[in-house]
């Protein structure tokens, strides 16, 4: 695997997946391959801010301060591929960004009766991933999608935690294996998994 920038050519990835743990520089990676696609994104928005939230409203707010006037964004926490395409902007944008699987996969399980419960949210993330596999290839705009990848530690003792880290693992596997470029970050620094 080699260290790479990212792809600016004419014709760029149909999919690409960009991974990394915490601060790994993800997300502004993913931002410099989108900005490759054109001057009008459209930013997918998965995150739910609540009043207190603390860490993740400064977040939010960085990636917000960051992003150029011209992209637009679609704030869904769920049923992304379905929100997506009824919004109409794909026609209206050079690509996308997805921004990000790890809070679409925790917003699935805590949107269960019971999280603790695996199956139900297993299915639940699966529908979403395929939703969005079956999506982009129709899309005629280029995405780039963002994750975090949890599996690197001990498998948790929580059943809460280790069905989340579970059901990520999988939705980035499902991912992975669809994508025509991906990156895993490594402190800053973009290593080639796929291309």
């Amino acid at each position: 695997m080699n260290a790479t920038s990212p792809n600016t050519d004419a014709n760029p990835a149909r999919m690409t997946l960009v991974l990394g743990g915490i601060r790994s520089g993800k997300s502004q990676y993913a931002e410099q391959i989108a900005a490759g696609f054109g001057k009008k994104i459209l930013y997918v928005a998965t995150a739910e801010v609540w009043p207190g939230a603390g860490s993740m409203e400064y977040r939010v707010r960085k990636h917000r301060e960051r992003r150029p006037a011209s992209w637009l964004t679609l704030e869904c926490p769920r049923h992304v591929a379905a929100a997506v395409r009824e919004s109409g902007l794909l026609d209206q944008v050079d690509g996308v960004i997805l921004e990000c699987v790890t809070l679409l996969t925790s917003n699935t399980l805590y949107a269960q009766k019971d999280p603790t419960d695996y199956e139900p949210f297993q299915e639940a993330l699966i529908e979403e991933i395929e939703a969005l596999k079956e999506l982009i290839p129709q899309s005629p705009v280029p995405w780039v999608l963002v994750s975090s990848e949890t599996g690197m530690g001990i498998s948790q003792a929580d059943a809460e935690t280790r069905h989340y880290c579970d059901g990520l693992g999988i939705a980035n596997q499902l991912l992975a294996k669809s994508a025509d470029e991906v990156y895993f970050m490594v402190a800053g620094l973009p290593v080639t998994v796929k291309k």
